[in-house]
C-alpha cells in the first residue's frame, strides 16, 4: 500500500492526461460544460484517493495494461498528484464560471487544461509536475 501512494507506473499519468485532453476537448466541441465538471470530479477523486480509485486510472489498469508488458518504470506519485490537484482546481473554477454565466472564461480555462494535458500526454512533459519539482527544489 505504501508503494502505491509513493510511486506510480509512469504510463498511468500519461494515460490520465490523454483522457483529460480528449474529454475536455469533447466537452468544448459539444458545448456541454457538465463534462468539464465531471472531469474536475474525476481528477479530484484520483488526487485524494490515489490511482486505485481514479476512473481514468482504472480504465488503464483494467483495459490497457493487460495488453502491455509490465510497467516500464515507476515514478514518484506526488508530482502527478499535484498536477491533478491543479487540473481539478482549474476545471472546478471553469465550472463555477459556467454556473455564473461567464462561459467564455470557463471555456478559456478549460482549453488551457486541455492543451496542457494533451502536451503532457504526447511528450511526457508535465508542466504542473515541473512546477512541483521546482517548488520542492
Amino acid at each position: 500500500m505504501a508503494t502505491e501512494l509513493t510511486t506510480v507506473d509512469s504510463a498511468i499519468p500519461r494515460f490520465n492526461q490523454g483522457c483529460v485532453a480528449v474529454t475536455t476537448a469533447t466537452a468544448f466541441v459539444l458545448g456541454w460544460w457538465p463534462l468539464v465538471a465531471f472531469v474536475a470530479a474525476v481528477l479530484g477523486v484520483t488526487r485524494f484517493s490515489g490511482h486505485r480509485y481514479g476512473l481514468f486510472s482504472q480504465v488503464y489498469v483494467r483495459l490497457v495494461r493487460p495488453r502491455r508488458s509490465s510497467p516500464e518504470r515507476l515514478e514518484p506519485a506526488e508530482p502527478p498528484r499535484f498536477a491533478m490537484a491543479l487540473g481539478s482546481g482549474a476545471l472546478a473554477t471553469a465550472t463555477l464560471c459556467f454556473f455564473l454565466g461567464v462561459d467564455a472564461l470557463g471555456w478559456s480555462i478549460t482549453l488551457v487544461v486541455t492543451g496542457l494535458s494533451a502536451f503532457a500526454a504526447a511528450t511526457s512533459v508535465c508542466v504542473a509536475c515541473r512546477i512541483y519539482d521546482g517548488v520542492r527544489a
